[in-house]
Formats: structure tokens, sequence, C-alpha cells
């Protein structure tokens, strides 16, 4: 489910997320470890519960390699 029926065919992730103005939202909650808001986030740029989990999994695997810092 998308925020605004956009079509997002052919873009990356953060892509969609920076069409959607959703890229702040992305970055607080990995930062903030959030996994649960995260997918959120994701779901809402028309990734699947499936591509958002795993994508959202990578990523909190290893916040460092993708540019974030963990929340203190």
């Amino acid at each position: 489910m998308t925020s605004e029926r956009e079509d997002f065919g052919g873009m990356t992730v953060n892509e969609r997320l920076a069409a959607a103005h959703l890229l702040g939202a992305w970055d607080q909650a990995i930062t903030a470890g959030d996994r649960e808001r995260a997918i959120a986030v994701l779901k809402r740029v028309a990734l699947n519960d499936d591509q958002a989990m795993f994508t959202v999994d990578t990523v909190l695997a290893d916040p460092a390699r993708y540019g974030f810092t963990q929340a203190e």
C-alpha cells in the first residue's frame, strides 16, 4: 500500500523513499533499530511483506555498511 498511488516500477528502494518523501521516516526507523516501523515505511512504497522484511533485516544486521549509526 503506497501513500499515494504512485508507480514505483523500476525504482530502487531509495528512489521510492525519496519520491514518497519518506527518507526521513526510514532513516529514523533504522537509526532507532525499530524493525516494525521500518517495515511499515517500506510497505508504503510498494514493497511486499517479504521484500520489506528482507531489506530491513539486511540493513539492521549491519547498519554501518549502509551509512547508519546506532542510536545511543
